[in-house]
């Protein structure tokens, strides 16, 4: 079932959350006054129930005792909350169908999925019925449904926002995100989030500071397979000319390359890839790299989640029941220390690619939104694509904003920037500059190829 009626079916709760008391003068300085936000149903609030998105789970837990951190801070900078959002069940998919709660519908994409696991929070931000909104990203649970939605979402560098009184999934990989229809209120809303910094003249050198080098690299948008022609590829490099000109060069050397170069421990990872994963339309290193995350965070569901999942038998909707019993069923100790060296390899090779002052550009996501009820299997490829993409900022910890586009052919487009861990006020500063060049490249060049 598709979510219908005026909320698109976002909320699974609707109710006002006001920030704390104060003047009027007060709250008119705060930096999200007169913001209302959308919190997906990971977080708690006390004394509400935090479904997990999935009945059983309300069912079997009591109303929470505390208010997540993440959500005190919106408040306290003067958003009203407004209601919590629709999810996936366990925040185990990036598709955002929900069997039990209906599946929000995209306005962006009608007749498509709006991506998960956070997809109430995107549809809310995306039918504007919420400024921004809150959700989480594991595996690309903010990325996924922003790309799908043609809005604004942003991973911060893992660690940095706190998790506390949040539903895990993986803790290796958690991050809360936050999502926006626009850059400058995705900026107010990262000022708030992010740790402060030391002093406002180093916000200040943030905001400013341009990026030396400009990655674009040339196959990871061969991963968008029969979708290559929408130029993205030559739209971002135009941008990156245009708008830093000679102060940033711009490289398209091929990402898998670097990785098999510099990642010793991830040769073993690629002699069993599946056919999808090694097929044209995949990058091998990075199809490898997406395996190593996935089963490190598989591990770590396993372990939050196992003897819940075993003692209440909850009633799983299709695609997510398979997903979690293979989690659960998993024996992954063994290789544990060669996942865990290839993660720390990525990250350690990632951040001397992108350095302090580097930006590497990629797809979000490998194409269009799937339509709702796609066929199994090519969703299986779309997914495989897909995580070899969303494994660059999730195994190496790195911040990561999508941007929309726009729309071609009826459906959004977006691409993404990344920056070195701790690099997120860079990354949104960045995104800043070259947004309007995007788009106003991307309808030019669509306008005159349609």
């Amino acid at each position: 079932m598709e979510g219908s009626g005026d909320d698109h079916g976002a909320f699974i709760e609707k109710f006002i959350l006001p920030p704390p008391n104060s003047s009027d003068q007060q709250q008119q300085q705060l930096p999200l006054h007169g913001l209302t936000f959308a919190i997906k149903d990971i977080f708690d609030v006390a004394g509400r129930v935090t479904g997990f998105g999935t009945p059983d789970w309300a069912r079997t837990h009591a109303p929470a005792a505390a208010t997540a951190p993440a959500v005190l801070a919106a408040l306290a900078a003067g958003a009203t909350g407004v209601g919590k959002t629709v999810m996936d069940e366990m925040a185990y998919s990036i598709n955002g169908e929900n069997a039990h709660y209906g599946t929000p519908a995209n306005p962006c994409a009608p007749g498509r999925v709006p991506g998960g696991s956070s997809s109430g929070s995107a549809v809310a931000v995306a039918a504007s019925l919420a400024d921004f909104a809150l959700g989480t990203d594991t595996g690309g649970s903010v990325r996924v449904p922003a790309a799908y939605c043609g809005i604004f979402g942003l991973r911060p560098s893992h660690g940095l926002v706190s998790t506390e009184n949040v539903v895990p999934m993986a803790q290796m990989f958690d991050t809360v995100g936050w999502f926006a229809r626009d850059l400058p209120t995705l900026s107010r809303v990262t000022d708030v989030m992010l740790p402060p910094v030391a002093a406002a003249t180093d916000v200040d050198a943030e905001i400013r500071r341009r990026p030396s080098r400009v990655i674009i690299p040339a196959d990871c948008f061969k991963i968008l397979g029969s979708s290559d022609d929408d130029h993205t590829y030559e739209i971002l490099n135009a941008c990156a000319a245009k708008v830093f000109g000679c102060d940033a060069v711009v490289d398209n050397g091929n990402l898998g390359d670097f990785v098999s170069s510099n990642v010793p421990s991830i040769g073993k990872f690629m002699t069993d890839l599946s056919a999808v994963e090694a097929s044209s339309s995949c990058v091998p290193a990075l199809s490898a790299i997406s395996r190593v995350m996935r089963v490190l965070q598989r591990s770590e569901f396993k372990a939050n989640h196992a003897e819940w999942v075993n003692t209440v038998k909850p009633n799983l909707g299709p695609g997510i029941r398979e997903r979690v019993q293979e989690a659960i069923a998993s024996e992954d100790e063994s290789a544990m220390e060669d996942l865990h060296a290839v993660r720390t390899e990525f990250k350690s090779a990632l951040a001397a690619l992108l350095k302090d002052d580097g930006i590497l550009a990629i797809p979000t996501v490998p194409g269009a939104p799937p339509k709702l009820r796609m066929d199994a299997a090519l969703l299986e490829d779309f997914r495989a694509r897909a995580f070899s993409l969303l494994s660059i900022a999730g195994l190496s910890g790195f911040c990561q904003i999508s941007i929309p586009l726009g729309t071609r052919d009826g459906v959004p487009v977006s691409v993404s920037l990344l920056a070195g861990h701790g690099g997120d006020r860079f990354v949104v500063a960045v995104a800043q500059e070259l947004h309007e060049a995007l788009q106003a490249e991307a309808a030019a060049t669509w306008g005159s190829s349609a």
